[in-house]
Parts: structure tokens; sequence; C-alpha cells
């Protein structure tokens, strides 16, 4: 971290958390923070669920969630960038405050609430999109929608001409009820509604569904097999969790989804899980408490082809793609893997 980027972070650390959060995106707008563009080696490129990436290492939904920054995020070293959720409707969220820093556990709980500027704004800023990036859309329900299902295929209608892959999310502990969804039948016609918007488009992109860590043995055998049975392109696992075990900040109590290094064990042991009972052939993005490349490449190994990471932004700064991005390079050279393709699911 420069030491530009660490009176930054200082600053940013004695804020709100939500204020930060907001202006950390206009820093990076400014050119506040130093990029170092797209990161790339003959190791680290790999193609996942069709999508060429320079590198497995992806930006995770809920940084911005309204791609108002994805000219310098493109070029912060990050493989592929996930923007969202966007809903059908603009919606403000749950009430504030509503995002807390737990830095004793290097984590955060938020309880935002899918707050966003709309599916209509969207699609007019990915027109804007850095053309040469891979951009997917994270795609939510409004909290008053009288059918969720039809949400999501909707959003996907509206902004999936500009997209590279969208993420069904059914997995956010913020929207009340929104978690039923990844019930077996219930999933099942969400997805083949999504799938058949998808397949309407004039450039069908990937469809990926989003899961919870909370989820039981059966549970994670139940979205196995339905995202068999409608073609899913890939499942990414994991969202944040209810769970608190073993935090010892004292903000451990407030509501929300709990994300960050706290809950690097709990999502790797449902990529794991999903890696058996889908038999590798479903792709899986590990999303779940990295903060290193050795977190990335022990996510992969469990079975992940690409990765994604966020809260650990919040401690590390921007700069921390491009080490984690180099530190797994690195791993994957030590081992002897001339491919991150090589090396996934290759863990005891």
């Amino acid at each position: 971290m420069s030491w530009v980027e660490r009176i930054g972070m200082a600053a940013f650390h004695r804020m709100d958390p939500e204020l930060a959060h907001g202006l950390s995106l206009k820093a990076l707008n400014a050119g506040l923070a130093r990029l170092p563009g797209p990161i790339t080696s003959a190791r680290l490129r790999t193609r996942v669920a069709g999508l060429d990436l320079p590198n497995p290492v992806g930006l995770a939904a809920g940084l911005d969630k309204n791609a108002i920054a994805l000219g310098a995020l493109a070029k912060a070293g990050f493989g592929f960038l996930e923007v969202g959720a966007t809903t059908p409707r603009p919606q403000p969220g749950n009430p504030k405050p509503r995002l807390f820093r737990l830095p004793e556990d290097r984590a955060v709980i938020n309880r935002f609430g899918f707050n966003n500027d709309g599916m209509t704004a969207m699609a007019a800023r990915l027109e804007n999109r850095p053309p040469d990036a891979v951009v997917g859309l994270n795609l939510g329900a409004n909290k008053d929608s009288a059918d969720r299902a039809a949400d999501f295929a909707q959003v996907l209608e509206t902004c999936g001409p500009r997209l590279d892959f969208a993420t069904v999310n059914v997995s956010s502990p913020n929207t009340e009820n929104l978690r039923d969804l990844q019930g077996k039948a219930a999933l099942e016609a969400l997805l083949r509604g999504v799938l058949t918007v998808r397949d309407g488009l004039d450039r069908p992109i990937p469809i990926f569904v989003k899961i919870a860590p909370d989820l039981s043995d059966a549970e994670i055998a139940d979205v196995a097999t339905v995202a068999g049975q409608v073609g899913i392109d890939g499942i990414i696992a994991t969202n944040t969790t209810l769970a608190r075990d073993g935090l010892k900040s004292d903000l451990a109590h407030e509501k929300g989804g709990l994300s960050g290094v706290p809950l690097f064990e709990k999502s790797t042991a449902v990529l794991a899980r999903l890696r058996t009972e889908t038999a590798g052939t479903i792709p899986l993005i590990g999303v779940g408490g990295i903060a290193s490349g050795a977190d990335a490449y022990a996510k992969i190994r469990a079975g992940a082809s690409a990765v994604q990471l966020y809260s650990a932004l919040v401690y590390g700064g921007i700069g921390l793609v491009a080490q984690i991005v180099a530190d797994l390079d690195t791993r994957l050279a030590q081992d002897g893997f001339a491919s991150v393709s090589e090396a996934v699911g290759t863990a005891p």
C-alpha cells in the first residue's frame, strides 16, 4: 500500500462507513489511487463459462452498486467486475446506519437492502462501460414486488445487451424472504424464467446464481441438482452469512450479512461441497473472506474456477488486488501448475 493510500485509508476509517464507501468511489474516479491496469500472464489467463478472463480474481457485487466507477475499477487489476445489485425500480434500501466495520475481526456487516438507482439508470451507465473489461450485473428484486421472480428477468431483459454475464442473487439476507427463493421448486422456476429471457437476447450471456453460506448439505445438493437440470452456467459461493461465530467486535450483534475474514472457512466449505455435488460439471466462483493470494489459491484448489472479493478492500485498499493476483501467480508456479484450470479442485 502506497503512503498516499495509507493516508486515505486512515481518513476513511475515521468516517461513517457508508460515507467512506461513497467517497472511495469518488477518489477512484478522480484518479487519486495508483492503478496498475490489466494484470495477466499465460498462467493466469483462464476461461470460465465461456468468458475469457485475463486473471481469475474478480470484484464481487456490492462495491459499485450503481456502476459509477467502472472505468477506474477496470484498471485496478481485476480479471472481471460485477456491479449491482440492481432492481427494476429504484429503491432507497434499509434505514441508516446499515454498514459496520468490525476491524478486530477484519470483517464487515451490512444490511443495505438492495439500495440502488434501478435498472433504467444502470442500463444507461452500462452504455459507457469499459469495452475491454469483463462486466457482469447482479440481478435483484424490489422489496415490495408482487412477483420477485419476474423482477430478475425484467432487469436482465433491460440490461442484458450491455453485459458479459449476469448473476441471480437469491441469497442476500437483507431483503425479507428473499432467501426462500433458494428452495428447489422456487429456484427452478425462477432460473428457467431468467434463462428464457437470456436465450432471447441478441447475444446470450452466461447466467450465474449466487447462494448463501448458511445452507444445509441437503439444500446445497438441491441447488446443484436444479443448476444441472436448468443448465445454469455457474454458481457463486457464497454471499454473506447470518452467523456470528467467534467474533470479537462489539458490533457483532448488528443485524445483516457478515462478510470478510470470518466468512472464509464457512464459504469455502460450501464451495467444496458444491464441487462434490456437481462433480466439476458446473463452474464455481468462490467468494467470502479472500484477503490474500493464499486465500484465492485455497478457493481455487477447493473447486473454484475464479474468485471474487470486496470486503478485504475495506482494510487493504485497492492496491490489494494487484498483490493478490501476483501472489496467486507465484503460488500456481511454485506448485507446478501451468494454468488456473489445472489447479481447480486439487485440494486433498
